[in-house]
């Protein structure tokens, strides 16, 4: 396939990375700095590189457009991309709210065009064989998840994280992943109790959330000024499931039985891990399809639904 790539910011320069491992081509790349764009598309065997985002999207070559941009962009850059029938992976969260998420999906159907939330996560084989566990009944039901992220970010200066107009705080960067897994085992919660601390920029810099399900809780967090465990834990009546650190891009996990045995799992994962999202976004495109069935438009949406009233809770607003 080849691949255009939209914003050069750290997490691009790693899935360029990982396209090159996948055999892919970064066909053509584009920044709002023409330099910037000449010195990634040098680095990544690029042959094409542009100055502006709207130029990228006039290039008929390109087969799937993925967006690294700032939140606060990706669904002005998504829609635009649709509108030139580009197939589209954009970066997590989708959009700011549930309408952007919404009117992002809503094109992709009309224009009948591929497109997914970069959330590879989903796609981790540690994961995937730690949710066939689950589904499998080997933890028995699940009663309690606990999961964390958190490290130390410059919120001192103007940043993506620190940034309210960019979307900034740690709920939408990072607490996105503790919010995904429960959601992606229990799935939408009964209830929401949600609490932070904020930045003098008025973003969240922690942010605690329990969520409250009929017959099951999940104690989530997330955090931009310390390093946590980044552990997590997934407890159900017949024994529990330990995904070790950095949970959302682990290598192992444990499963521990209620009678303390123990067993290691280290699923084989390739590269960093973008790898396997890329290669679901191959495998769709070879199949026409429009969505992922691992990850799909719904799945966006309730997961947006879910940082939209944790966002209620907490009381942060983008707009």
């Amino acid at each position: 396939m080849k691949w255009g790539i939209i914003g050069l910011g750290s997490i691009a320069h790693k899935f360029a990375s990982e396209l090159l491992l996948e055999k892919e081509e970064v066909y053509a790349v584009a920044s709002r700095n023409l330099d910037k764009a000449k010195e990634f598309a040098a680095q990544y065997q690029c042959s094409h590189y542009y100055g502006s985002y709207d130029e990228i999207l006039e290039d008929e070559n390109i087969d799937i457009i993925y967006v690294a941009t700032p939140h606060n962009s990706h669904a002005e850059i998504t829609l635009k991309a649709l509108e030139k029938n580009k197939n589209v992976l954009c970066e997590k969260p989708f959009g700011l709210d549930y309408d952007e998420v919404l009117k992002m999906i809503e094109l992709a159907k009309k224009k009948k065009k591929f497109l997914m939330e970069a959330f590879w996560t989903r796609f981790n084989p540690t994961f995937l064989e730690v949710y066939k566990k689950i589904q499998n009944g080997d933890i028995g039901e699940v009663k309690y998840i606990h999961a964390d992220f958190a490290f130390p970010a410059n919120m001192k200066e103007k940043n993506r994280l620190s940034d309210r107009s960019l979307g900034g705080g740690s709920l939408m960067d990072i607490g996105i992943y503790p919010l995904f897994l429960s959601y992606a085992i229990l799935g939408l919660p009964a209830e929401i109790i949600a609490s932070s601390h904020f930045s003098e920029t008025d973003v969240d810099i922690q942010t605690s959330i329990i969520l409250n399900y009929k017959n099951a809780q999940s104690i989530l967090h997330s955090g931009l000024g310390y390093h946590s465990n980044m552990e997590a834990t997934i407890c159900g009546t017949e024994g529990r499931i330990i995904i070790h650190s950095i949970w959302h891009m682990a290598n192992s996990y444990t499963i521990i039985g209620n009678n303390e045995e123990k067993k290691k799992y280290n699923p084989i994962k390739r590269g960093i891990g973008y790898t396997h999202e890329i290669q679901e976004c191959v495998k769709c495109l070879q199949e026409n399809k429009t969505e992922s069935e691992l990850w799909t438009h719904q799945n966006s949406l309730d997961l947006i639904k879910l940082l939209d009233d944790t966002r209620g809770k907490i009381g942060l607003q983008f707009k």
